[in-house]
């Protein structure tokens, strides 16, 4: 992969080129096109080593990169270019956890205010940024279960979820719902209204 570097350099132009005519033509506000503008800088400025060590933390967070596949030739010539492989896992982190947050808080923009809509999307985006990418990696590296398994026995991680979860719940649901709803909701969930 990435062996030609013409086509490598052409492709990530193409990528950052493309991407910035899909937000001109969606009308998306014009501050967005720095991706792009940064996409097609890599591409033209990048060495291909540069590339190979982005592309390779963007495939380590999916889980899918094994670094004995390298020879040490390659591990020497990566070592150096390590702020290249975070800045690939920082990248895939964040398209990922994006993925969720943005259509939540589209969701949310419709149905309550936009600075809690913004907040909500802000708070559920920061920890799938960090714990989403070990999710999908310790799911690559063991089985389903194992992994559903080791996560559900840690019950600090159990309270802390739950807690986090059910004080977003509320808020949401305070901003959302009528108070006679909410009321007849958590009563519902506590057993309290049967």
């Amino acid at each position: 992969m990435f062996e030609n570097e013409v086509q490598t350099r052409c492709a990530i132009c193409g990528t950052g080129i493309l991407l910035g005519l899909v937000l001109v033509l969606a009308h998306l506000p014009i501050i967005l096109l720095i991706g792009p503008i940064i996409i097609l800088f890599l591409g033209i400025i990048a060495d291909p080593e540069e590339t190979h060590a982005v592309w390779y933390g963007m495939l380590n967070t999916l889980g899918i990169f094994d670094l004995s596949a390298l020879d040490d030739i390659e591990r020497l010539t990566y070592a150096e270019k390590r702020h290249y492989f975070w800045f690939g896992e920082v990248e895939m982190a964040a398209m990922l956890a994006g993925t969720f947050a943005a259509p939540v808080g589209i969701f949310l923009a419709g149905r309550t205010d936009m600075s809690l809509a913004f907040i909500g999307a802000a708070v559920l985006f920061l920890p799938l940024f960090v714990f989403l990418p070990k999710l999908i990696q310790r799911a690559m590296k063991a089985d389903t279960d194992a992994a559903i398994e080791a996560f559900g026995k840690n019950e600090q991680v159990k309270k802390v979820f739950w807690t986090f979860f059910i004080s977003m719940a509320g808020l949401v649901l305070a901003r959302v719902v009528d108070p006679v709803t909410a009321q007849q909701i958590v009563g519902l969930i506590t057993g309290i209204g049967m």
